[in-house]
């Protein structure tokens, strides 16, 4: 679910408050999707032909003089249920990902993440203290991606604590929840590593605007 404009304006000045105390320059973004995953359509079509192949095999054997039992309703039986399949995976996105495997997502979900770093210039801060926050909604999964001075202090095991902190709000649906419990854990962190007060410029953008063909 994207923010609205309340969630979004809620979301900029919370950042601001966290820059402001510990000099760290925040980015978040929010993207539909990290990847098309053609995959998945025939993975489910695959999955529903053959299921539907199993129930013609279990009638066949219980009711083997059964008159409509004939080669092309089976054919069009189980081609049928494939097709269904694939086309849930369109409409329905909680379907879908049953056929995404969780590495698969979790490195197209940091891949973007990396990529979008490098694209939108984020290690451009003077103290190297950039930080980009993303959100993947298909996924359902985050990831954090910091600049140099942030990563000298802060191990990779810390950061996945943030990310374990808005995990199940965005398993519930919760977006803005999510992104409000991983700031307010960032910002615990950043302040018990050391990070505190800032020079009071902004320079770079609060929120990314990132979205993905669906």
């Amino acid at each position: 679910m994207a923010l609205n404009e309340q969630e979004q304006q809620l979301l900029i000045r919370r950042i601001a408050e966290i820059e402001a105390r510990t000099g760290a320059e925040i980015v978040t973004t929010l993207v539909a999707k990290c990847d098309h995953y053609p995959e998945i359509p025939w993975k489910a079509f695959a999955l529903g032909a053959s299921a539907a192949a199993l129930i013609v095999a279990a009638l066949t054997v219980a009711k083997p003089g059964w008159s409509l039992w004939s080669p092309l309703p089976i054919s069009t039986s189980i081609l049928g249920a494939g097709l269904v399949a694939a086309l849930l995976t369109v409409f329905w996105p909680a379907f879908a990902r049953l056929f995404l495997g969780r590495e698969r997502a979790a490195g197209e979900v940091l891949q973007y993440a990396e990529s979008l770093f490098l694209k939108e210039q984020l290690f451009q801060t003077r103290a190297r203290t950039g930080i980009l926050l993303l959100v993947a909604q298909f996924e359902r999964r985050v990831a954090i991606v910091p600049d140099r001075a942030i990563r000298a202090r802060l191990a990779p095991e810390a950061l996945d604590g943030v990310i374990a902190r808005m995990t199940p709000l965005l398993a519930g649906g919760r977006t803005a929840q999510a992104f409000e419990a991983g700031l307010a854990a960032l910002d615990e962190l950043l302040r018990a590593r050391g990070f505190i007060g800032g020079d009071g410029d902004n320079e770079l953008p609060d929120r990314l605007d990132e979205d993905r063909p669906t």
